[in-house]
């Protein structure tokens, strides 16, 4: 993959970089209808019509791809038919025949091609694409699609570059390391996909213009300061000011400083070193919060 960089002809183009999909089978290529579901919009608001997520709505129309995050089919081997684009996640996807006729979309790895095979199960190869229980991954290999349940569909290690690298196994337990630095226990029985995800560069592709945000369906942001006293707490002020106050959202929460992690997930407690410790080298055990 590689990044591309168009002719400095206008301030949105000097600043922005797009991808090239040099990955991609065909650029043309029509996703597969009976893949595919209608996607219907909701503006950032809940089934009560209350906005829950700012600044979102407009955006380019899509259609949804089902994407095969179980990987269920065993002891069938598929062929890879194409790598295409999806608009609704950053990584690369792959159309795979089994040779019972049946059509699927599995997240693209890097590497994978049209032509090559994948498989599911115990037992398959560790190649690039085929998912297998962890019980049965080599010790040090990179991992992606992985499941904190089992038969759940994968969680974990979805975006574009991600990389989830196994690095123990005792008992029933395997022990990961996340590409966010965190370390976590995942029963073995759990299904994960071989290899590092597709479109690495994503993340220094550049939008350089806000138009391409609305594509997205991102609206402005517009700061609590610059609003009026009666829509933000950090409103009003003659003149520039700093709000009076600690950053907060719109109906008073703080917005620095507190957990957003429920601490009833039963998953807590099999993280062995979270991503951002209280303390620097902090490790909380298996049972502790």
């Amino acid at each position: 993959m590689g990044i591309r960089i168009h002719k400095k002809t206008t301030a949105g183009r000097r600043q922005s970089s797009v991808n090239d999909f040099a990955e991609l089978s065909d650029k043309r290529r029509r996703p597969v209808k009976s893949l595919c579901r209608p996607m219907v919009k909701t503006g950032g608001r809940n089934n009560q019509g209350f906005i829950t997520a700012r600044f979102r709505g407009g955006g380019h129309k899509r259609l949804y791809r089902v994407i095969d995050f179980k990987r269920n089919k065993d002891g069938i081997k598929a062929v890879v038919q194409s790598i295409e684009y999806d608009p609704n996640r950053n990584c690369f996807i792959a159309l795979i025949r089994y040779d019972d006729g049946e059509l699927r979309y599995i997240l693209a790895p890097n590497g994978l091609k049209a032509g090559d095979k994948v498989g599911s199960g115990p037992g398959v190869e560790p190649d690039p694409g085929c998912a297998m229980p962890l019980r049965d991954v080599p010790v040090g290999m990179d991992v992606h699609n992985v499941e904190l349940i089992a038969g759940q569909g994968g969680k974990l290690v979805r975006s574009a570059g991600g990389a989830a690298r196994l690095v123990a196994r005792e008992g029933e337990w395997a022990t990961m390391m996340l590409p966010s630095g965190e370390m976590r226990q995942v029963r073995t029985e759990c299904r994960a996909t071989i290899g590092q995800l597709g479109n690495l560069d994503f993340k220094n592709i550049k939008y350089g213009k806000a138009g391409r945000r609305r594509y997205l369906g991102r609206r402005p942001h517009v700061r609590g300061v610059a609003q009026n006293p009666v829509a933000h707490p950090l409103g009003g002020g003659e003149g520039r000011s700093g709000g009076g106050r600690h950053p907060c959202s719109p109906t008073g929460v703080l917005a620095k400083g507190g957990r957003t992690r429920s601490p009833r997930k039963n998953s807590s407690r099999r993280i062995l070193r979270r991503r951002k410790s209280r303390r620097y080298g902090q490790v909380s055990m298996p049972g502790r919060k």
